[in-house]
């Protein structure tokens, strides 16, 4: 039975709850210029999973008024399909960016269960790894405050790096463990997560609790899917065996 020697987590959705610093970071962003976003945390979630960038655009869509049953595919669509200019997605990006920075911890928090998880990870020989599509800033500054000294390895988006669904973050995060793709499982909470995890050559858990449906995730072809930190810890853990 395969025995996997890493874990790579997604960050959103997945091991944090960050919708609300999230939600707040956007409307704050899309009011500096003029929108009325006003989202709520249940809103935002379909926003986000491509970065901040597709999310700044996906958002500027639905203030301009894009038809709802294009609102409820924005988070697997293409960005560039709505339309919006590209020098106002980097405006408000360019304020997006430093105000999350700074304002990314206020709300945010672990799920249930996936600190003492990802010990547990640990305590039992697997390597652990955080790769996420949002800022690495934010990404180093989260891991710090909620799972200090707990990731061997965490990389947010950077200059230079393809963002997920393209697998480099994943295949850096692979080399600084020092296992091969085929001993690595990955886990997510969204489309991107399915399709990175298949670029890279790595086995894929989805987990339900995040920014997508388990109706969603088995719609975009997720194979396991997880309710639980339980269910995930016996499931990786068991592999061992």
């Amino acid at each position: 039975m395969q025995q996997y020697k890493a874990v790579i987590f997604d960050m959103d959705g997945t091991i944090l709850d960050t919708l609300e610093d999230l939600a707040d970071a956007l409307n704050k962003s899309l009011s500096q210029f003029g929108y009325e976003g006003n989202f709520t945390a249940p809103e935002t979630r379909r926003f986000f999973g491509s970065g901040a960038r597709a999310a700044v655009a996906r958002a500027i869509a639905a203030c301009n008024g894009l038809p709802e049953e294009i609102l409820e595919k924005i988070g697997t669509a293409d960005e560039t399909a709505f339309g919006v200019p590209e020098n106002m997605i980097h405006e408000v990006l360019s304020f997006y960016k430093p105000w999350y920075a700074s304002h990314c911890d206020i709300k945010t928090c672990p799920y249930p269960g996936i600190t003492a998880l990802i010990a547990a990870l640990t305590d039992a020989g697997i390597r652990t790894a955080v790769v996420s599509n949002k800022p690495d800033p934010a990404v180093q500054t989260l891991c710090r405050d909620y799972f200090p000294d707990l990731f061997a390895y965490a990389a947010g988006e950077k200059s230079g790096v393809r963002r997920k669904p393209d697998p480099d973050m994943v295949v850096n995060a692979l080399d600084a463990l020092g296992v091969p793709a085929e001993q690595a499982v990955y886990v997510g909470d969204s489309e991107v997560d399915i399709q990175t995890a298949a670029n890279a050559g790595l086995d894929c858990i989805c987990v339900d609790w995040g920014f997508r449906t388990k109706k969603q995730l088995t719609a975009s072809g997720a194979e396991v899917i997880v309710s639980s930190c339980e269910e995930l810890r016996d499931l990786v853990c068991d592999t061992r065996e």
